[in-house]
């Protein structure tokens, strides 16, 4: 005979589990959702010209994944515009927007290659290479290539 308890720890068990999309080729993971990312620091002084390649990966990533990104062949990925935001709105944009599609492979951030500050320096570009170093569940970015923005764009690979 099967008890209460028995049951329970049974059911747990069965909910807790992920189910597979036997049509893809990777699982599907109804993880808990992350809170959004607020542990970043705003920047005060652009250190990045608005042509300079940007480009960061964690260690033991595939050169594949990254090469792949680089050559924008990574199909379709969430984009978010910060043209036209302070530091402060773009951070909160960023945190809300990556919150919002952190079960994604890929998204896309276009910062503008500051054109329209001085000496072409970009404070909006330093601050999402800041932004994007600082957040745990970034694991590479770089610069798009220029169909998708160029240097003033970026791809970035989420852990999923």
């Amino acid at each position: 005979m099967i008890n209460d308890d028995d049951k329970q720890l049974f059911r747990a068990s069965v909910d807790a589990n992920a189910p597979i999309d036997k049509d893809s080729t990777r699982q599907v993971a109804h993880q808990a959702n992350q809170p959004a990312f607020t542990a970043y620091s705003y920047i005060t002084e652009a250190r990045l010209n608005g042509s300079e390649i940007v480009a960061y990966a964690k260690g033991g990533l595939s050169p594949k994944i990254i090469k792949k990104m680089k050559r924008g062949d990574i199909g379709y990925t969430p984009t978010l515009d910060l043209h036209g935001q302070t530091v402060v709105e773009a951070c909160e944009s960023m945190s809300q927007f990556m919150h919002h599609h952190q079960h994604e492979e890929f998204v896309h951030i276009i910062h503008g290659k500051g054109y329209h500050s001085e000496n072409g320096m970009s404070i909006l570009k330093t601050q999402v290479v800041s932004f994007l170093s600082q957040h745990p569940q970034v694991l590479a970015f770089n610069s798009c290539p220029d169909k998708d923005g160029g240097t003033g764009a970026v791809f970035a690979l989420l852990k999923h």
